[in-house]
């Protein structure tokens, strides 16, 4: 079974390879008991299409630099994430976000300079397996079970709502409604040394409010003041996930009990 060619592998991905009647025709799926593959990591890609729910949760930031995305916050540092208990479970119900829940599968290019996608998954996560209790990936005349179809379905309308998130994000790029965003959070018993986080970006609410009537009320015709609001309403949520991460111990401290130098959160 040959890898497809992963010069760079997405976020979780160890490894992929392409699904197949040939290689798979008695492999099944099982279920994925832990999330331990989300458990060391502290910002998830969301798209535009999961802002109202995901809002209810997570601060929704952007990404800094060039191809910025939007990305939900389960902690404010390196390698936390709240979300997760000892027992790599996911601790309450929340939102999770479409890119964590379609793993291992994914849609990728096999070819270079061919834009034709194939269904891949990663061998390393142990869901899929020859012989494995669980559902069949294919039938006995070697065609994709109702599983397998649901599966490239949804990594398909994934991909659609990343290019929906595209649109957005050219939007408040043409807009010029970005800025670098810096949240500083204080601890009661450390009023004058605030916890600063920098390296992301966010909505500028005074360029927003300066916009024409005009560009308001198509922003707002076509669903994207909507996506803004969220947005912007969700970074109430940095206080939330900052007290989650001093309550597990784990907000970075200095030898001198003082905040360390502020982090990157993209």
């Amino acid at each position: 079974m040959a890898s497809a060619p992963q010069p760079q592998l997405p976020l979780f991905y160890k490894d992929l390879l392409p699904v197949n009647s040939r290689d798979h025709a008695d492999w099944s799926a099982g279920s994925l008991e832990s999330a331990a593959y989300l458990a060391e990591t502290h910002a998830i890609p969301l798209t535009t299409d999961e802002f109202v729910d995901a809002q209810r949760n997570f601060p929704i930031v952007f990404t800094a630099g060039e191809n910025a995305l939007p990305i939900a916050l389960f902690g404010l540092n390196e390698g936390v994430n709240v979300f997760i208990g000892e027992d790599m479970k996911i601790a309450e119900p929340i939102y999770l976000p479409a890119y964590a829940r379609r793993y291992p599968f994914i849609l990728a290019k096999l070819q270079p300079g061919n834009d034709d996608m194939s269904l891949c998954f990663d061998p390393t996560a142990g869901l899929l397996g020859k012989g494995k209790e669980g559902v069949a990936l294919f039938d006995g005349e070697g065609k994709p079970t109702e599983y397998t179809e649901s599966v490239l379905d949804f990594c398909r309308r994934f991909e659609e709502a990343g290019q929906r998130t595209k649109v957005f994000m050219d939007e408040l790029a043409k807009l010029d409604i970005l800025m670098d965003g810096e949240i500083a959070i204080t601890r009661n018993d450390m009023p004058d040394t605030p916890f600063i986080y920098r390296g992301f970006r966010m909505v500028d609410e005074n360029k927003l409010r300066e916009l024409p009537a005009t560009t308001i009320e198509e922003l707002s015709k076509n669903g994207l003041l909507m996506l803004i609001y969220a947005h912007l309403f969700s970074l109430n949520l940095m206080r939330n996930i900052f007290e989650r991460q001093m309550a597990l111990g784990k907000v970075p401290m200095n030898v001198e009990g003082a905040p360390a130098p502020a982090p990157a959160l993209n």
